[in-house]
């Protein structure tokens, strides 16, 4: 078994020369064989430079990963991936708040038979008010709404075999879902205490602004997951409900025309109902496309609906 360390780094050159010892350490008495590779997500300070020296130093071991400019941290961890080949695959940031010495931790119970081990920073060393306390909301969001329970999304101390990454495409900043996507792939989740510690160096790079963005993130994961490979059921029922609701005021503007003789014309509700049959009817039209692009999708790469975890034959 091989092991690769990814770490995504982004403005950290002075957190940069303790994160190589610390990983040597932790790394060392484990007897793997053993790479890390370092992705430069467009630094604006001298992190690339330190990067090249920390490659050459031990090139057995370390790659440096340069990037051309800030694509975020999710294209930072994909590509560091795309150029690791290990069969076990840990995530960890640079700025020296995860602890490599919680990676033996996370092997051991990625060695119970799980796929991906997330790593919940239960003591969190951040402040409370923005950053905490949004995490711990939006971690019960996501756990809500996509089933996959987990304290801690988004700890980027993380453990995952080889073989579910390569069924996982990322875009955009959905990095923290890697986990949901996991799951949705048939692989086993679990979790596991670490260690969290204050940032000494530098400044962190997320903020209050994050929370819309997982909300958005969160839109999206949500419409994958249970949409994708049925589009007609979300457009098909959200224009079932538009005409459903448009026949009924127009029931009702029928009744009381007859009843109490009020023109139905004369009525809002009248161009309301209209408006909401035709926008229901639109819906359903763009389900119908939807399912014809999703076919073309599989049928055009020769993609299968389906993922084998073995096949158990004579």
């Amino acid at each position: 078994m091989k092991l690769s360390l990814v770490v995504p780094v982004y403005n950290e050159e002075e957190n940069l020369p303790e994160l190589l010892p610390r990983i040597y350490q932790a790394v060392a008495p484990l007897n793997l064989d053993w790479d890390l590779t370092l992705v430069d997500d467009g630094s604006r300070d001298q992190s690339a430079a330190v990067l090249k020296q920390m490659a050459a130093a031990d090139p057995e071991h370390v790659r440096a990963v340069i990037l051309n400019r800030n694509y975020g941290q999710t294209a930072a961890i994909t590509a560091g991936i795309d150029h690791s080949d290990g069969d076990i695959v840990i995530l960890l940031d640079a700025d020296l708040q995860n602890d490599p010495a919680d990676i033996p931790l996370l092997l051991e119970e990625l060695d119970k038979g799980y796929d991906v081990v997330s790593g919940w920073r239960k003591d969190r060393q951040d402040n409370k008010l923005t950053r905490t306390i949004p995490s711990r909301i939006a971690n019960g969001l996501i756990s809500n709404v996509t089933g996959v329970h987990l304290h801690d999304y988004g700890c980027t101390l993380k453990a995952y075999r080889r073989d579910i990454l390569n069924k996982i495409n990322l875009y955009g900043e959905m990095h923290r879902f890697i986990p949901v996507y996991a799951a949705e792939a048939g692989g086993k989740i679990s979790e596991v205490v670490v260690h969290h510690h204050p940032r000494i160096h530098g400044k962190a790079n997320y903020g209050l602004e994050r929370v819309f963005k997982v909300l958005l993130d969160l839109i999206t994961i949500k419409f994958l997951l249970s949409y994708a490979k049925k589009p007609i059921y979300l457009f098909g029922g959200v224009g079932l409900g538009l005409m459903a609701g448009s026949f009924i005021v127009l029931l009702s503007l029928a009744v009381r025309r007859v009843v109490v003789g009020t023109p139905v014309l004369g009525s809002p509700w009248f161009q309301i109902s209209v408006m909401s049959f035709i926008l229901g009817f639109i819906s359903i039209l763009l389900g119908l496309i939807a399912e014809l692009l999703m076919r073309t999708y599989y049928e055009s790469q020769n993609k299968r609906t389906y993922d084998i975890r073995e096949v158990i034959k004579k």
